[in-house]
């Protein structure tokens, strides 16, 4: 699989090519730093299987390249890598397709989990900045957001597990439980939050429970 690396300053480039060849067996890793050259790049290379995208490039909002990125090449893993720490901004980048969403501020380690987690099939989301830490007052309001929408005990603890961005290998780890049980509460989480996919279900149980925090 062959990798591009989206960002208008050089320095990051290089230092994300490094990052890759210590993650996975990346065979070649073009760079682009406008949105218009990786369109090119896309268009001229169809064994590009990752995208590591900035939100800031200087001709054409990341956003809008993601968009478009999902429509023409939906079998591309795109992950944002962003200065960015908004919320609103992590949320529109899921709700667009994206993989994962990296603040640049992260440390090498983190971002090689993540990174490692895109690659087995999960989504990362930052858990600091999807959810408000709980009070001690109130340990936590999932349960009770996630019992509202018909969720099992079980199911609320598997759907927290997708909130910090787990995959379903080591949410079994986890909960100790069988995969193809986890399979099944994913199902029914799916169900029960009208998504499509496991990105949506963390953007919407991720609304869910500010709703509840409020």
């Amino acid at each position: 699989m062959d990798a591009l690396i989206v960002d208008d300053h050089e320095l990051i480039r290089d230092a994300l090519k490094g990052l890759l060849g210590g993650v996975s067996d990346i065979e070649t890793i073009f760079e682009a730093a406008t949105a218009s050259e990786a369109a090119r790049m896309l268009a001229r290379h169809a064994d590009i299987g990752l995208v590591l995208l900035d939100l800031s490039l200087p001709d054409q909002a990341g956003t809008t390249l993601l968009h478009s990125m999902r429509a023409d090449r939906p079998e591309v893993s795109v992950v944002v890598l962003s200065a960015s720490e908004d919320k609103d901004d992590m949320t529109s980048a899921l709700k667009a397709g994206a993989a994962g969403f990296i603040p640049k501020s992260a440390s090498n380690d983190v971002m090689k989990g993540a990174l490692k987690l895109v690659f087995a099939g999960g989504v990362y989301v930052p858990p600091e900045i999807l959810s408000a830490p709980p009070s001690p007052a109130q340990p936590s309001a999932s349960p009770l957001a996630f019992t509202r929408i018909g969720l099992t005990e079980r199911q609320a603890a598997v759907l927290q597990q997708m909130m910090h961005g787990k995959s379903n290998k080591e949410i079994c780890r986890a909960l100790d439980i069988a995969e193809p049980t986890v399979k099944n509460h994913v199902t029914a989480i799916l169900r029960a939050l009208g998504a499509s996919n496991r990105t949506e279900a963390v953007v919407a149980a991720s609304a869910l429970m500010a709703s509840v925090e409020r």
